[in-house]
């Protein structure tokens, strides 16, 4: 049985989310507070639902907490959806991002996925290594030519589907998908326009001449590993 915890301050939104999710077979923890999911830190969960605006914080605030040990999956649930705090998200370590109102259906298919594509990272080697790039995933840390690279989470997310795609053209929408939108609602072309131009600047030897991320036109990216070692 998969364990979840939910931070959320809506009562009415928590009724409905953990009948919902006990009903499917998840065990489920509730936090209303910062300060009551802080406390729950030491327990180990599948999966983490946090809510944005809380009465003493934000769900920003306890992912970069967790993030500090943990690769967890965590969904945010917010009101906004401006792409600037969708890309904050992201970055500070969330895996999916729905807005409010939302259907729950959609919620319980993007658990559901998350949750699968965990339990397959889990079962997948300890490292990846391709065009002088290495990627350590148990530790999540990046090294190019053996030297450590500083990466987002969103830019490490995005740098392993293209290590673990190589030479296999990747549509904008199929890396959007696999990434963060199962809907094609919030993550939009010009978003992930953003997180390909600021990884090439950490990886490519010239960024404004790719190497490895290469556009495809009219296609999508590729990880090309041609030339290449």
């Amino acid at each position: 049985m998969s364990k979840i915890l939910l931070l959320e301050d809506d009562l009415s939104l928590i009724n409905g989310l953990s009948f919902a999710l006990q009903r499917a077979g998840y065990d489920v923890d509730i936090a209303r507070t910062l300060g009551e999911a802080e406390r729950l830190l030491g327990s180990v969960y599948d999966l983490l639902i946090l809510d944005v605006s809380l009465p003493d914080g934000t769900g920003f605030a306890f992912c970069e907490k967790v993030r500090k040990n943990s690769q967890v999956p965590i969904i945010f649930l917010t009101a906004s959806d401006e792409e600037t705090s969708i890309i904050m998200g992201l970055d500070m370590g969330g895996d999916d991002y729905i807005t409010k109102p939302f259907k729950l259906a959609v919620l319980m298919s993007r658990i559901n996925a998350l949750l699968r594509r965990s339990q397959h990272f889990q079962q997948a080697s300890e490292e990846l290594r391709s065009n002088g790039i290495v990627l350590q995933l148990l530790e999540g840390r990046v090294y190019k030519d053996d030297v450590l690279v500083e990466l987002t989470a969103g830019e490490y997310k995005l740098l392993r589907l293209f290590m673990e795609n190589p030479d296999r053209i990747l549509s904008a929408e199929q890396i959007m998908e696999k990434l963060w939108d199962f809907d094609g609602n919030f993550v939009n072309g010009n978003t992930l326009a953003v997180y390909i131009r600021r990884l090439r600047a950490k990886i490519e030897d010239d960024s404004a001449r790719p190497m490895r991320i290469v556009t495809v036109r009219r296609m999508g990216y590729k990880w090309n590993t041609g030339g290449m070692t």
